[in-house]
């Protein structure tokens, strides 16, 4: 999208970072609000399994569950520099400057989930996205859908 946007196509583009400093740069955009910190707390990310696959294998829903909530714990408690040199290697297109920059701007608006629990009302926000966007024909109950045992055990015995 923002190749299409940097080459004349639409007057504004919705991007995650870094494109969006990318863009910025190179003097063809600039960012003039942040969707995350506009929209409240909307799940980006969220994880799925079949329930059957959850009943016969809850040690590995646990252990990925513990994994994602000690990642939440340590980029809150560490510095923008630090998270840049853990995930350096993964934007090989990006220098270290640019990550720290977005990392600041992203922790800035708290855009991070503090927590692996999906809670409800993030969740009813996401489907006001999908239904605004003609995406989703019927809602479904939080309760039939979310389970936030393993997380609230992860939670609970954080080590």
């Amino acid at each position: 999208m923002s190749g299409a946007f940097a080459g004349g196509e639409g007057d504004y583009v919705a991007l995650f970072e870094p494109s969006a400093l990318e863009l910025e740069k190179q003097g063809k955009g600039y960012v003039v609000a942040s969707i995350g910190e506009e929209s409240g707390l909307i799940p980006y990310t969220a994880y799925s399994a079949p329930v059957n696959y959850i009943k016969e294998n809850k040690d590995i829903i646990q252990s990925f569950t513990n994994a994602v909530y000690k990642g939440q714990v340590w980029v809150q408690n560490n510095s923008a520099e630090d998270i840049a040199n853990a995930i350096e290697p993964f934007f090989t297109d990006f220098n270290k400057e640019d990550l720290i920059f977005v990392i600041n701007r992203y922790k800035s608006i708290d855009a991070w989930s503090h927590t692996p629990i999906l809670e409800e009302e993030s969740l009813n926000l996401l489907m006001d996205v999908m239904e605004e966007a003609g995406e989703l024909d019927k809602r479904a109950p939080y309760d039939k859908i979310v389970d936030t045992s393993f997380a609230k055990e992860s939670i609970k015995n954080k080590k």
